[in-house]
């Protein structure tokens, strides 16, 4: 498999919530994780970060995300993705009761590959304004 493959399996199994249990295939041991958002600071493993979403949709089980644009820099091992992350706080969560409000939050994978396998992930991402959104600041 290659690496714009891998990044495409990758990104479905993170964005649908199946966690580390699934991501780690796609993965190298230790894999990194960045993302300059408070909500986010304290992660820093891509494990930590799939488990993060797969929890993020108890409160947003509607959440799911629109694909913009899937790219690779061959040169550099590196895969992008462009989303658009979509949907309802109507589960329990940062807010109870759920405020029932809606999100849609523009974000960026920046998937950095050793071989054949993430190395490091980078996500950018205007963490302030996804949680204004919601009700959750």
């Amino acid at each position: 498999m290659n690496i714009t493959d891998t990044a495409r399996e990758f990104f479905e199994a993170c964005e649908t919530g199946q966690g580390w249990a699934e991501c780690a295939q796609y993965c190298r041991d230790g894999a990194t994780f960045g993302c300059q958002a408070d909500a986010l600071a304290q992660v820093t493993t891509v494990e930590g970060y799939t488990n993060w979403m797969r929890d993020l949709l108890t409160p947003i089980p509607d959440g799911h995300y629109e694909l913009k644009s899937f790219s690779t820099d061959h040169d550099r091992s590196i895969v992008t993705a462009f989303a658009v992350f979509k949907g309802t706080q109507t589960g329990p969560g940062p807010a109870d009761p759920p405020t029932g409000n809606s999100v849609a939050a523009d974000y960026v994978y920046v998937m950095e590959f050793d071989g054949d396998r993430i190395r490091h992930m980078t996500k950018i991402w205007n963490d302030a304004h996804s949680l204004q959104q919601l009700g959750w600041a």
